[in-house]
C-alpha cells in the first residue's frame, strides 16, 4: 500500500462543538463482490475514551488496533503520545511496514490519521477521512460544517451517506460512535 488509497471503505472523523464522530461504513469486499455489509470498523478504546477507525485489511487492522491500546496503556491515554509512539513504530519496524492500513483515533480534543508510512496527520478543521470514499465522505462534511447548523453526528451521517451514494466500494451500514 504503502499510503496509497485503501479501497473497500470509508471512514470518517468529525469534531465539531463539543462532540468527536467517527463513522465507518459496513461493507467488505473481496476483488469485486461483496462479502460483508454489516463490518465495524470503529472502535471504543481505553475506557471508551479514545475512537479508533481502520480503513484497510482487516487482519492489519486488528493488529494494529492491538499495537494501538497498548500504547494507550502505556501512555496512561495520552491520544497524541500514543499516535506519536505507534507512527515511529510503524514506520521504524520491518514486520509492522508491511501492514496496509491507515488508522484516524480521535478523543474528545485531539484526532490523527496514522498511515502505513508513518505519517501523523492532525487535521486543521477537525475533519479527516479515509478509504476509496474518504474525498467525497470528507467534501461532504467540510461542506456541512460550514454551511449548516447541524450537530458533529448529524455531519457524519449525511456526510457518510452522501459518500455511499457515490462510492462503489461504500454502503450506507454505518456504525457511528460519539464521543
Amino acid at each position: 500500500m504503502g499510503g496509497g488509497t485503501v479501497h473497500a471503505t470509508t471512514i470518517l472523523g468529525v469534531r465539531h462543538g463539543d462532540r468527536t464522530c467517527l463513522a465507518g461504513d459496513g461493507q467488505v469486499t473481496l476483488g469485486s463482490t461483496v462479502v460483508k455489509h454489516g463490518a465495524r470498523k470503529i472502535r471504543r478504546l481505553y475506557n471508551d475514551s479514545i475512537l479508533a477507525g481502520f480503513a484497510g485489511s482487516a487482519a492489519d487492522s486488528f493488529a494494529l488496533f492491538t499495537r494501538f491500546e497498548a500504547k494507550l496503556e502505556q501512555y496512561r491515554g495520552n491520544l497524541e503520545r500514543s499516535a506519536v509512539e505507534l507512527a515511529r513504530d510503524w514506520r521504524t519496524d520491518r514486520l509492522l511496514r508491511r501492514l496496509e492500513a491507515m488508522l484516524i483515533v480521535a478523543d474528545r480534543t485531539s484526532m490523527f490519521l496514522l498511515s502505513g508510512t508513518g505519517d501523523l496527520i492532525e487535521p486543521d478543521d477537525g475533519i479527516v477521512a479515509v478509504g476509496s470514499g474518504g474525498p467525497y465522505a470528507m467534501a461532504a462534511a467540510r461542506a456541512l460544517t460550514r454551511h449548516s447548523q447541524l450537530s458533529a453526528r448529524q455531519i457524519v451521517e449525511e456526510a457518510m451517506t452522501i459518500a455511499a451514494g457515490i462510492c462503489i466500494y461504500t454502503n450506507a451500514t454505518l456504525t457511528i460512535e460519539e464521543i
